[in-house]
């Protein structure tokens, strides 16, 4: 495998591949672990399908499928926090709903779009090893805006993710730091769309962070674990994908649920014994 890793960085596509699994890595440790901690991956998972209809609106009209992504990302996630938030009895029927209406738009968008969509199914199913160097530093900005606002505001958002009944004592404005985690969640969603599509978004969102949480309790080291994990199953995948000629997006995944699968089975030994 290290062979495979030397051999990689003397091509652009490989060191570009290589850098975009380090940069959402970082994003499912910190952003994934609040989702899994807060319990809505459902929620996450919304967001994630709902994307897809801003990359058809944007072919449609004739802009960068990417910027269409996090448009609608970040509509449907602030509409589904604000429906979970209110709506709590009938929640998922509406993220359900939301959450199809998303994909079917997308896909009406594009069928009324002419011409061949050569790099659609990138946006379903990833494509790590087609991400050009300007979607790289767009990861960059989102990532740097991603972990600066957690810092800022990682207090608030430790408290309304573990006990939102003492943030509410404490004055912390619950909703409006419940949305600020949506929208993170959003921009989450749109960095791993050109990794492993947006078809298997929730998966590497929340498998690192779910292992980390079986063996850890304090917020910064599971968030470090699961950053670390993310990474781990990304290369392994990619190198995968490149020695067995496999889809990458899906590699990374196999790889992650394979992980996740085994820790469950040595937690539930441990707890048997």
């Amino acid at each position: 495998m290290i062979q495979f890793f030397v051999e990689a960085l003397q091509y652009d596509f490989m060191r570009n591949a290589l850098l975009a699994g380090i940069l959402v890595s970082i994003v499912c440790g910190v952003i994934g672990t609040y989702v899994v901690v807060k319990r809505i991956v459902f929620v996450s998972g919304g967001v994630a399908h709902t994307a897809y209809g801003g990359v058809g609106l944007a072919y449609f009209l004739g802009f960068n499928p990417t910027l269409g992504a996090i448009l609608f990302s970040l509509g449907a996630a602030f509409g589904m926090g604000w429906v979970h938030r209110k709506t709590r009895q009938r929640a998922d029927t509406i993220i359900g709903v939301m959450w199809a209406l998303g994909m079917a738009l997308g896909i009406i968008f594009l069928d009324l779009t002419p011409g061949y969509k050569a790099d659609l199914m990138s946006y379903l199913f990833g494509s790590i090893l087609a991400v050009p160097t300007g979607d790289l530093w767009l990861m960059l900005i989102m990532n740097v805006l991603i972990i600066t606002v957690v810092i800022l505001f990682y207090k608030e958002l430790l408290a309304v993710a573990f006990d939102e009944q003492y943030a509410l004592v404490e004055n912390v404005p619950v909703d409006w730091i419940y949305m600020l985690l949506m929208g993170m969640i959003g921009l989450s969603v749109v960095m791993l769309m050109r990794v492993v599509g947006l078809i298997m978004v929730i998966a590497l969102l929340t498998i690192p962070a779910a292992i980390s949480a079986m063996y850890l309790r304090d917020l910064k080291k599971m968030m470090v674990l699961a950053s670390v994990l993310g990474m781990v199953f990304t290369f392994v995948g990619l190198f995968l994908s490149y020695t067995l000629n496999l889809t990458s997006g899906a590699s990374i995944i196999l790889v992650a649920g394979a992980a996740y699968l085994a820790s469950l089975f040595v937690q539930t030994r441990k707890q048997s014994g």
